[in-house]
């Protein structure tokens, strides 16, 4: 088949082009829409990629914002915690850690005075083979790498709670480092409006509890937790207040867009260098459109379309949207393997077990108001709300059972997916849209267009 490329303002009916390409697994997957239906093509904007990713991290630690560089930073007999991303996110590690721990190195830091954490959050622990995908072999053989354990409680620090009654709690190798250090990237999120930043180490080497409170029913109904939004937002005030406590005094991060080319390096003071990228993000990420659509195809592509946990993450965050791109009733086609299943770590289990137990979507958002959930109910609340308004069907997923238990739909393949998408819509003719990377794509409104 052939993909070709083409923008918001070339439309398929115009340019007679029905063929589409979109990420699945570690492939692509290209696929037609069926006759009588209508289709458009949205991808975030484009930006100049780096060229040199050496060069562009030498840069950015050479010339950090606010703050020194890190090798006048750290001194020799200082304790290093550097918090890195889990395999669940595409920040280019493998690159980023080595270049810090050389800074530590030119500083006189000793190697086994260095703590490599990763900051899994609440997911399943890494595995020796996605360390050695994040890190490299030689970072692995030299120096201590440890996972986050977020339900230990003897190896947490409590921080105090912030004024609204937050528990702050981090991991107490990170809290009790002379320094503390984290990479990251900076994305469209949830909850925090964009990750990274300061959320590396305040969530992903958070407590259990904090966790808790921040993906709660509260704080995920509050209208200012919402997806490319940080002020007024209270997770984002949370995580950085945490962060601060904890003592993060630098970062090094970065932007990548759909191809996961790295389009922007920045290092430095945690707070100024995160507002910063996401002056960038905000420009890469933030789309307009028109109207509302009655199919949304949402690509996810490997790592995150291995379980359902993450791979649902695309008809929420195009849901949530500061312009959903669903209309009421409408529907989600996500092509995603699933091979995982629902996802190996406590918070897929719980957000199994949670969907599991609902009789409809209206009675699960009530008990979960009422009650709460453990962390990992927080994607099943999300995921009731989406799944109050539209269906989702899960395309090319290996484990139906599963996505059926969580009242979503499962299809072979695409051209299953949109002959179960007419049947929910009652008609064939429907307006499409497709979106290749649905978590780094956020549709924003036009004049004219319904906001949501």
């Amino acid at each position: 088949m052939i993909f070709v490329h083409f923008t918001l303002d070339d439309a398929p009916m115009k340019n007679n082009i029905s063929v589409y390409r979109i990420p699945f697994g570690k492939s692509y997957l290209d696929f037609q829409l069926p006759v009588g239906m209508r289709g458009t093509y949205l991808s975030s904007q484009s930006m100049e990629p780096v060229t040199d990713m050496e060069e562009a991290i030498a840069e950015a630690l050479a010339n950090p914002i606010n703050s020194p560089p890190l090798r006048k930073i750290a001194k020799p007999g200082h304790t290093v915690c550097l918090v890195f991303t889990d395999i669940t996110r595409d920040s280019p590690d493998y690159l980023l850690v080595p270049a810090l721990l050389a800074e530590l190195e030119v500083a006189g830091v000793h190697g086994q005075d260095i703590t490599l954490l990763c900051g899994i959050g609440m997911h399943r622990p890494s595995t020796h083979e996605e360390k050695v995908v994040k890190l490299g072999q030689a970072i692995v053989d030299r120096y201590r790498i440890v996972d986050h354990e977020p339900l230990h409680g003897a190896g947490l620090k409590g921080l105090g709670s912030t004024e609204s009654g937050i528990p702050l709690a981090v991991n107490k190798i990170a809290c009790e480092a002379d320094l503390l250090i984290a990479t990251g990237i900076v994305e469209p999120h949830q909850y925090a409006g964009y990750s990274g930043g300061r959320k590396t180490a305040a969530i992903g080497a958070g407590g259990e509890q904090m966790i808790a409170y921040t993906h709660g029913p509260q704080m995920v109904d509050h209208p200012g937790t919402r997806l490319g939004k940080i002020e007024d937002n209270p997770f984002h005030q949370a995580i950085t207040e945490a962060a601060r406590r904890a003592g993060l005094s630098f970062i090094l991060n970065v932007v990548r867009d759909g191809y996961k080319r790295t389009v922007a390096v920045l290092a430095g003071e945690p707070e100024a260098t995160f507002e910063k990228l996401v002056r960038v993000a905000r420009q890469l990420y933030e789309v307009p459109i028109p109207r509302q659509y009655d199919v949304v195809v949402a690509g996810v592509g490997f790592p995150k379309d291995t379980n359902i946990y993450q791979a649902s993450r695309a008809a929420s965050q195009l849901f949530f949207s500061p312009l959903c791109a669903v209309k009421e009733g409408g529907v989600f086609i996500i092509p995603a393997p699933t091979e995982e299943g629902v996802g190996q770590g406590y918070a897929e289990r719980s957000f199994l077990e949670t969907m599991k137990s609902a009789e409809n979507m209206d009675s699960l958002l009530t008990k979960l108001r009422r009650g709460g959930y453990a962390p990992g109910g927080q994607r099943a609340f999300i995921m009731a709300k989406v799944l109050e308004k539209t269906s989702v069907i899960i395309a090319g997923t290996v484990t139906p059972d599963l996505v059926r238990q969580l009242h979503m739909t499962p299809a072979a393949d695409m051209a299953e997916a949109f002959r179960t998408a007419s049947v929910k819509m009652g008609r064939d003719d429907l307006d499409v849209l497709v979106v290749p990377q649905a978590l780094l794509t956020l549709p924003t409104a036009t004049p004219g267009s319904m906001e949501r």
